[in-house]
């Protein structure tokens, strides 16, 4: 069994190793508290481009020497903002971890943003935006978030918009960074054959003067619901159709993803089987849910043509209506299974493993074994779906977006009136 240890320095920054020797490599990383979430209106897209940021110079290192120094030894580096989390890691071999450490702490506390690399960033970041907008399935889920979530940070879109992002200044980031970036709500993590004292002594050494302002928190979530469409001369419609959900410590968080298995988690899910497979509707059709912090999303995603669009939603939303009556032990059974070996192939990865205990001391201020987490999985059970299905059809409005050519989509009420149990 990994050995996981985890320690809070004076700063409170928190420090967690899961040691496992039958590794040859160790995935470390810095995940922060702090996401799209964290944004006022005018600085959307912020959080984002200071995560791109991190890896463009240091007082020490200029950006290529940062990539060269851990590609010369073979390791792999990268960084995520989502809407509640930013993170920067690196995968590298077990003798190099001294030197993953060095640079991840030499970008967080030494970034010098200079003039020259935040403008050139500045349009990497344009064209990321463009080209999410010119891609229709991966721009339609941020009309689903912000119709979900209109005008509050949690449904604004993680890139920010062009014209945000090219106002931003040296001064915004900086401002930004010594406001939110603060020791409590930051995690190091490391995953594979790791001394958890060298570990925790590497870190304390170089960050106990760590900004300590107190944290701020976060406006609640409120979610609405409603509708979004937008023509466009596409060969496909794409359609997001979902509910509220549910945050991360919920009764119902685990009977969540196994209703989420059991209707579209895979090619024997209700969906797939249905849509594609016996009516032929659809390529793609998947569902999905999202949990943050105070609130959640459930949702299904199919991409189809013109002329099949006036089926496909009606044929959704019966499988939908099925959850709340038509459902076997043995889906149920199916979608356990699913998620439980997900969790232990997960294992097979220190990348992962790192991630997921960075995470759950974020969320929950602990490391949940798995053993925990497989527990609660094996405690749902068919009413409890059944359950699930019922609240989240009678206690929300719908959330419902369109791109393409849109012109036979039902109206937005009649969708509102099918979904009624």
């Amino acid at each position: 069994m990994p050995d996981i240890e985890v320690t809070k320095l004076k700063n409170g920054i928190r420090v967690v190793s899961e040691k496992d020797n039958h590794f040859d490599t160790i995935s470390v990383g810095i995940w922060v508290d702090v996401g799209s979430r964290n944004e006022s209106e005018g600085l959307n897209g912020i959080s984002h481009l200071l995560e791109h940021m991190a890896f463009k110079g240091t007082k020490n290192r200029n950006a290529k020497q940062i990539v060269q120094e851990i590609e010369n030894v073979g390791g792999y580096f990268n960084a995520y903002t989502s809407r509640e989390n930013t993170a920067y890691y690196i995968k590298i071999l077990k003798k190099d971890l001294m030197l993953a450490v060095n640079i991840l702490i030499d970008i967080f506390i030494n970034s010098t943003f200079e003039k020259l690399e935040l403008e050139k960033e500045k349009y990497v970041i344009k064209q990321e935006i463009g080209q999410s907008k010119d891609t229709p399935d991966d721009i339609i889920f941020d009309y689903f978030q912000s119709i979900a979530f209109p005008d509050q940070p949690i449904g604004r879109s993680i890139l920010g918009t062009s014209k945000n992002v090219q106002s931003f200044t040296r001064k915004n980031i900086i401002e930004y960074l010594n406001s939110e970036y603060i020791a409590n709500r930051v995690v190091f993590s490391a995953s594979g054959d790791i001394n958890h004292s060298d570990f925790v002594n590497s870190i304390s050494t170089r960050l106990n003067d760590y900004n300590t302002s107190n944290k701020a928190k976060l406006d609640g979530a409120k979610y609405t619901g409603g509708d979004y469409r937008e023509s466009r001369d596409l060969e496909q419609v794409h359609i997001i159709l979902g509910m509220e959900g549910v945050p991360y410590k919920d009764d119902y968080y685990f009977t969540s993803q196994v209703f989420s298995s059991v209707l579209g988690g895979g090619m024997s899910s209700k969906l797939f089987q249905e849509i594609r497979e016996n009516r032929g509707l659809c390529y793609s059709v998947y569902s999905f849910v999202s949990s943050y912090i105070d609130t959640g999303l459930v949702g299904i995603y199919a991409g189809t043509g013109e002329n099949k669009v006036e089926e496909l939603i009606p044929s959704i939303i019966e499988e939908i209506h099925k959850m709340t009556y038509q459902i076997s032990v043995e889906d149920i059974d199916r979608a356990k299974a699913q998620l439980k070996a997900s969790i232990i192939m997960s294992q097979e990865n220190t990348s992962s493993r790192c991630e997921t205990a960075a995470r759950q001391l974020i969320v929950h201020g602990r490391p949940v074994p798995n053993s925990e987490i497989i527990k609660q999985i094996e405690l749902v059970d068919r009413d409890t779906v059944l359950n699930f299905a019922k609240k989240i059809l009678t206690e929300s409005l719908p959330s419902f977006s369109a791109i393409g050519p849109i012109n036979k989509i039902e109206k937005f009420d009649k969708i509102v009136d099918r979904l009624r149990l």
